[in-house]
């Protein structure tokens, strides 16, 4: 708001101030040039003066944003975590945490008014001298026969107008200043460059059935250097089912995360179709790929704006298919408004299984040849973590399909399974060649029946 108002208003003022203040300039030398030159002295002081005092009053506007946007962050924490902040008897601690944001706040906005009562204050101020120097000025011309006392009081007259015009300029300081810390903001965020961005020959990726392969690929994190994936070399089949297990922090994710580049390689070459990918556009890119992951985020809307996320054209059809294919269906038309049912922010008002299998619908309409399941089913219950995984199924068949697995027994008929360690890739094979080699694979599936392996 501050920032709309400050392009539609600023512009407008501050030219219709300009103007007036050059037009009574020439009226105002036209009647006494030295006790115009006399009231205009004033205005480089007070120029020095508004500067400083702007400044300061900028930067009290730059520190309530700030706060401002700390505390909304606290206030959403406690409204997204009240399950966690109830069943942990925190509400008299999150109760704290709101007040010493809002002491702050209050605190920071008292500094903001002081630095407003002291900007106008000196305008009125200057206001005032300007006044005083005509007076003085315009009696002693009166009194040495320069001027006539009807030029006097025309003179103020215009000296009044010419005032009032500053007065304008001051009480729409606040409004600037406003303005200009929204703006100065939004250009941080536009200014924030992009890490991963299209090669400048970049070409679309070519249509094709979705083959993999990592060229001898080495990735480590920018923040701190620690190398995830060494060296890396494979080669996935277009249709092949393929899953990754192994101890957390093994690089399952990050290996995942590198094919719709999220990341880039440090070092080699992944290509889909015989295509560089870092060649390719990155919305023909990550337009092949579709992925469901642990935490589905869902927008705030309808069940049908949420599944076609991907596909804002789809028809309605087309959406009802998406959501059948995904085992959506059924209960979707059992809520209040079927498909057109609000799911509130992030899907509050839906289940875990619920939100991931309108997750899976998306995918089904999005319909790409290759497909990353990253832990899809680790946070659901028994019951939903089997409706859930049928819907897997179905989606899998004919795409090359990247799964991370938490639960071993979900991946054993799976085309191959790489085992990932902190040297890469530690075993490969079918379920059945691991479990013979007696190796990291098969001490994980030896583990305790029911516990999460990895």
């Amino acid at each position: 708001f501050d920032v709309t108002e400050f392009a539609h208003h600023c512009p407008e003022e501050f030219f219709i101030a300009f103007i007036k203040i050059l037009a009574s300039f020439i009226i105002l030398c036209q009647a006494s040039i030295p006790l115009t030159l006399a009231v205009f002295a004033c205005v480089p002081l007070m120029g020095v003066v508004s500067v400083y005092l702007n400044g300061r009053l900028r930067a009290r506007f730059r520190q309530q944003r700030i706060q401002i946007g700390e505390l909304n962050a606290t206030i959403e924490d406690s409204l997204l975590g009240q399950g966690v902040v109830k069943a942990f008897a925190a509400e008299e601690q999150e109760r704290a945490k709101f007040e010493q944001g809002n002491k702050d706040f209050e605190h920071i906005k008292t500094l903001g008014y002081y630095a407003m009562a002291a900007f106008n204050t000196s305008t009125r101020l200057f206001d005032g001298l300007m006044y005083l120097v005509v007076i003085l000025a315009g009696g002693l011309s009166l009194v040495n026969g320069k001027i006539t006392a009807g030029d006097l009081v025309a003179y103020m007259l215009y000296v009044t107008t010419l005032i009032a015009t500053i007065r304008r300029i001051v009480e729409f300081a606040e409004q600037f200043q406003r303005g200009m810390t929204g703006i100065e903001r939004f250009a941080e965020i536009m200014d924030t460059p992009v890490p991963i961005h299209d090669a400048p020959d970049a070409k679309p990726l070519q249509p094709g059935p979705g083959a993999i392969r990592f060229d001898d690929v080495s990735f480590e994190y920018p923040d701190d250097h620690n190398k995830v994936l060494h060296h890396v070399s494979l080669d996935i089949k277009a249709g092949e089912r393929l899953a990754l297990v192994g101890p957390s922090g093994g690089g399952k994710t990050t290996l995942c995360n590198l094919i719709p580049r999220f990341y880039d390689v440090t070092s080699g070459h992944i290509y889909i179709d015989g295509q560089d990918i870092q060649q390719v556009t990155l919305k023909s890119l990550r337009e092949d790929i579709g992925i469901v992951q642990q935490d589905v985020y869902l927008f705030s809307g309808s069940v049908a704006d949420n599944i076609a996320y991907g596909k804002p054209d789809a028809t309605r059809e087309e959406i009802i298919e998406a959501a059948r294919l995904a085992g959506a269906e059924r209960f979707i038309m059992a809520l209040k408004d079927g498909f057109d049912t609000y799911v509130g922010e992030r899907g509050v008002k839906l289940s875990g299984g619920q939100k991931q299998r309108i997750a899976i619908a998306r995918v089904f309409l999005k319909n790409p040849p290759i497909l990353i399941l990253d832990e899809a089913t680790s946070a659901l219950d028994n019951e939903s973590e089997i409706l859930v995984g049928q819907s897997l199924e179905k989606l899998a068949h004919g795409r090359t399909t990247l799964t991370i697995a938490h639960r071993l027994t979900t991946i054993k008929n799976y085309d191959r399974i790489l085992v990932l360690g902190s040297e890469g890739i530690v075993e490969a094979g079918t379920h059945d060649q691991l479990l013979e080699q007696k190796g990291v694979y098969y001490r994980l599936w030896n583990q305790l029946p029911g516990e999460d392996t990895l």
